[in-house]
């Protein structure tokens, strides 16, 4: 059987100085930062990378035949330099879009957030659904098909997959046979990380979690204890 991997890859990080929930809402673009993480994950798929000390392992170029990503800004610009990199065209899979929220465009927490308003509450009974938004069985449903699909477009070779957080996480969990309630602050899912899904034929065989630009992450240079 041909053996493919599906790389789910997160996009980098966004210009956001509000700090707004931004979900599907259009002009959310990435940062300077984010840019840079995403030129890193191209370079590490091509095997540019320089190696950094002795006993750094020697870079390998990834076969990668075809880069598909959701329709949001975000994950198009995250997209792009993977693309050009193996001189691929960039194609896009509307499933593969950020999960519906009824707090999209608020800020969201107790202070000064929306949860301080009682109106927003009732959004909050069922976290199995979730009640604030697209279900989780929803996302992984179209997820799952995307991967699908371009598993087969990539059959025996690689393909990468730009998509959002929750929808790369939900799906792994999946995969894993993991309950989809969670808490998000553990989701092993990092700004421009890849978690890469491992098939022999149509058959699921295991996934690696990677993060080519985990040097760039907010607070990665810091001293400990700072």
């Amino acid at each position: 059987m041909a053996l493919t991997t599906v790389h789910l890859m997160r996009h980098g990080e966004v210009h956001n100085p509000e700090g707004i929930l931004y979900g599907r809402l259009p002009g959310y673009h990435l940062s300077e930062r984010g840019h840079a993480m995403a030129r890193t994950v191209a370079a590490h798929l091509a095997g540019e990378r320089v190696p950094t000390t002795p006993d750094d392992v020697e870079p390998v170029r990834h076969d990668i035949t075809h880069v598909i990503a959701s329709p949001l800004q975000r994950a198009q610009e995250t997209a792009t330099p993977i693309a050009a990199a193996f001189g691929l065209e960039l194609g896009t899979d509307e499933r593969l879009i950020e999960a519906g929220n009824y707090f999209e465009g608020m800020t969201f927490g107790v202070g000064d957030g929306s949860l301080r308003h009682p109106q927003h509450w009732p959004r909050l009974w069922n976290p199995w659904r979730p009640s604030w938004g697209e279900a989780y069985k929803d996302q992984v449903a179209r997820m799952r098909a995307a991967i699908d699909d371009a598993r087969r477009l990539a059959e025996g070779h690689e393909v990468v997959l730009v998509s959002h957080q929750l929808p790369v996480w939900i799906t792994r969990s999946s995969f894993e046979g993991r309950r989809y309630l969670h808490d998000p602050r553990k989701r092993e899912c990092s700004l421009a990380s890849v978690t890469s899904l491992r098939f022999d034929g149509d058959r699921y065989v295991g996934l690696s979690y990677t993060e080519p630009a985990a040097d760039l992450l907010p607070g990665a240079n810091k001293v400990a204890g700072a």
